[in-house]
This record gives structure tokens, sequence and C-alpha cells, in this order.
């Protein structure tokens, strides 16, 4: 079989798993986005509670892997009563565990805004909330995105593990489609050309465009 062949038979199937990654990737990411902007303010908390809770998260995600994280919400949390269909089980494993990378990511980022930024904003007798809010975090958000580009790629590269719960992804069409055919090479090949374009044309581009405007609208270009 041609590879022109082979795309005009599993095509169709290969750019639906597409689409089904696309929307585990945009879910995925704005779950971490919230994810990581809560418990980044969190890990900088005055309350020391507060501050052992986001460590807790923090610690637990980073330091297990994310297959065995979406093993556990998956396939153990209806033994607690808990169930969560394949494709929201797949999007909230990949948020949950990134939004981990990304909270450590919001905190450096805080805490790099100059002392004397903190110092202006309390001058300015504004509530906690609003120095943060309208100060802090504006600055915060030039030094995170460079780091978020990447991890954003991560949240992409992630959700291939959502095949293993048999979300109907690009990963999952294409091991079906080598299940039955064995052609692995036209397969994974394919596969790994669309993963590659979504990051270098999809994912990429907009994360610059997002630090370009940022840095502009805070007068850094």
């Amino acid at each position: 079989m041609s590879y022109s062949d082979f795309l005009v038979i599993h095509g169709p199937r290969l750019l639906g798993g597409t689409w089904i990654t696309v929307q585990q990737t945009v879910l995925a990411a704005v779950l971490a986005v919230l994810i990581a902007l809560l418990f980044g303010l969190l890990k900088i908390s005055p309350l020391r509670p507060v501050r052992a809770l986001a460590s807790v998260y923090i610690e637990v995600f980073r330091g297990t892997s994310l297959l065995v994280q979406l093993y556990w919400i998956f396939f153990v949390l209806p033994l607690f009563g808990i169930t969560i269909d394949k494709f929201t089980a797949g999007f909230v494993a990949v948020g949950l565990n990134l939004g981990a990378y990304g909270a450590e990511v919001v905190r450096g980022a805080i805490q790099s805004v100059p002392r004397g930024q903190w110092e202006a904003a309390l001058a300015l007798n504004l509530s906690p909330a609003r120095r943060m809010w309208r100060i802090i975090l504006p600055q915060a958000l030039v030094n995170m995105l460079p780091a978020w580009g990447n991890l954003m790629i991560e949240v992409l590269k992630g959700t291939a593990l959502v095949a293993m719960i048999s979300v109907a992804d690009l990963m999952f069409e294409a091991r079906q489609i080598n299940g039955s055919t064995y052609l692995s090479a036209q397969v994974f090949g394919t596969a790994l050309v669309i993963y590659y374009l979504l990051g270098r044309l999809g994912v990429t581009p907009l994360m610059r465009w997002l630090e370009k405007t940022v840095a502009r609208r805070m007068g850094r270009v």
C-alpha cells in the first residue's frame, strides 16, 4: 500500500483523533493555568497551613507519574463513589499534573517582581487582593509566559497518554490502525508529524504572540 492510499483510507480516523487531541489539549491547558495560578498564590500565602496544602499538592503531582494519576482518576476514584467519564478524566489528569509544575512557575515569577513594586503597591493603600491583581500579577505574567510556552507543549504531549483509558485521541486511533494493518512506519510517522505540527504551528506561535502582547502592554518592548 502506498502512503497516499494509506492516507485516503485511514486519514479520516487520524484527523478525528487529532480533533480529540486538540480538545484535550485546550481543556487541560485551561485547567492547568487556573490550578497553577491558584496554587502558585497559595504557595506564597502568609498562612502556614495554606502553604502546606499547596506544597502537598505540588509535590504529589510533580513527584508521581502522570500515567498513574490518570489511572487513579479513572479506575480508582469510582471505588470511592466518584465516577468520571474517560474524556473528562483525560484532560483533568493532564491539567492537574501540569498545573503542579505551573504553580512553581507562578510562584517564582511573582517572587521575582522587584521589591520596590511591592512597596509602591503598599504605599497606594490598595487591598492585598487588588495589589496582587493590578500591580504584581501583570508584571509577573511577563516573566512566567516563556516558561509557560514549554509547559503548554508538555500539555500537548501529555494528552497522548489519555489513549490508555480509551479516549479516541490521535494516539488511540494510531494504535488501533496499527493493530489492524501493522503499518507501523506510516501510522506512527504520521502521528509524529501531526503532533509536531500542532506544537510548531499551533502552541508555539500562540505563546509567542501572548509574550509579545503582554510585554508590549507592560511597556517592555
